[in-house]
């Protein structure tokens, strides 16, 4: 419990630190990129990019870990999102739409790493232990929740160029954020033996009822999340408020997507996680029906709440359940493959999202509803997915007892 405790402090000052850079990417790179891009409909193509950058790296970077540690992989990861804040700076210096993209790519190396600190606080936590260790890490976003929109307040007018200020704020974070990982103390896995138990293959494991519905819900709550958060920025500015606001709507947001982790370990182990995904789903269906019911400050603050407490319970829930159907062995196979699976949902979601505000239906209001439409039939595949895992456990439950 020492060394867990340890390494969960470690990763939570990492996820409030060099966490707070992703509230500034998604506050400012449609903005910036709206300023850079040839054609409007690609204004959220750079913020597209981090997301598939996150989702190439995924399996790579839970490979690399399982080799060479937790420590060497975050390391590694850190400095690739400094340089992806530096090439995103040259972009605007420059003003190259495309250079930017490649600063977005580089990034979403930094943002695959950040995702594996909620699985890096179970790597020496007891069962017992395990969700809180989740929940704890992921409530080190309520610092980045103030960081991250205040740096982008404060240094996106600094200097002539637009939001150049803030790319170079990002650079600074990272490089200071990298310290923290000569604390962090998690073992290299141990390299099996012949005659050990090396877990089962990929193929078998993804038919693993628990991992198959566990990797939907995970996925369905990260890319609803993103695909609303991204184009929020645009709705807010395209029905007349100005960017301080939209800043103040993401913060907002950011904080609901946090604060409750201080329970969300304790309401999984009382009430499991099928029943916290549910409640997930369901805050993010009421966030869409708060934002298609008006375009009022109220309406956009409401919605986005409502978004991040849905992201919370649906995403740290999902997170739980697949730590809970996999042995030790299995780690990097299904930890890899999991945010490979969200990351390419999310990249999906953040490709359509600039297209459907800006270029469906004509008028940032219509843009708008035409994004929180696009929530329905994916939140009915995961409720239906979470529904079917329900009863298959109450049928087993049965037919033990």
């Amino acid at each position: 419990m020492t060394r867990a405790r340890r390494n969960v402090v470690v990763l939570v000052a990492a996820q409030a630190l060099l966490g707070a850079q992703m509230p500034v990417n998604f506050i400012l790179g449609g903005l910036a990129g709206q300023t850079l891009a040839p054609n409007a409909c690609l204004a959220t193509l750079p913020l597209s990019m981090i997301i598939l950058g996150s989702a190439l790296t995924a399996r790579p970077l839970a490979r690399f870990m399982q080799h060479h540690g937790r420590r060497a992989g975050f390391m590694l990861a850190v400095l690739a999102g400094a340089l992806g804040a530096a090439v995103s700076a040259a972009a605007l210096w420059v003003g190259s739409f495309w250079l930017f993209m490649a600063g977005g790519l580089m990034t979403g190396i930094y943002m695959s790493a950040q995702g594996f600190f909620r699985f890096a606080a179970t790597d020496t936590a007891p069962p017992e232990f395990e969700a809180r260790a989740i929940s704890w890490v992921m409530a080190g976003g309520l610092a980045a929740a103030i960081i991250g929109p205040a740096i982008a307040r404060t240094t996106n007018d600094l200097g002539a160029i637009p939001f150049l200020g803030s790319y170079i704020a990002v650079i600074v974070v990272n490089l200071l954020g990298l310290a923290l990982f000569m604390f962090l103390d998690i073992p290299k896995p141990p390299a099996a033996q012949n005659g050990e138990d090396q877990g089962r293959p990929l193929p078998q494991l993804l038919r693993e009822p628990a991992i198959v519905v566990a990797m939907i819900c995970a996925m369905v709550s990260y890319a609803l999340m993103n695909l609303v958060m991204t184009s929020t920025p645009l709705a807010v500015v395209g029905c007349g408020f100005a960017a301080n606001n939209a800043a103040d709507i993401v913060s907002a947001h950011v904080l609901a997507m946090y604060a409750p982790s201080f329970i969300t370990g304790p309401l999984i182990n009382r009430f499991g996680t099928t029943r916290i995904v549910g409640l997930g789903l369901i805050l993010l269906a009421l966030a869409g029906g708060v934002a298609l019911s008006g375009v009022e400050l109220t309406n956009f603050f409401g919605a986005l709440i409502l978004l991040g407490l849905g992201w919370n319970f649906g995403f740290i829930g999902a997170t739980a359940m697949l730590a809970r159907s996999h042995s030790p062995a299995e780690r990097g196979r299904v930890q890899g493959m999991n945010d490979f699976v969200v990351f390419t949902g999310v990249f999906i979601a953040s490709l359509s999202s600039g297209g459907l505000m800006n270029c469906l239906g004509g008028s940032p209001q219509a843009g708008w509803s035409a994004v929180n439409l696009a929530m329905l039939p994916f939140l009915a595949l995961a409720g239906l997915a979470l529904a079917w895992l329900t009863l298959r456990h109450r049928r087993e439950a049965r037919a033990a007892g």
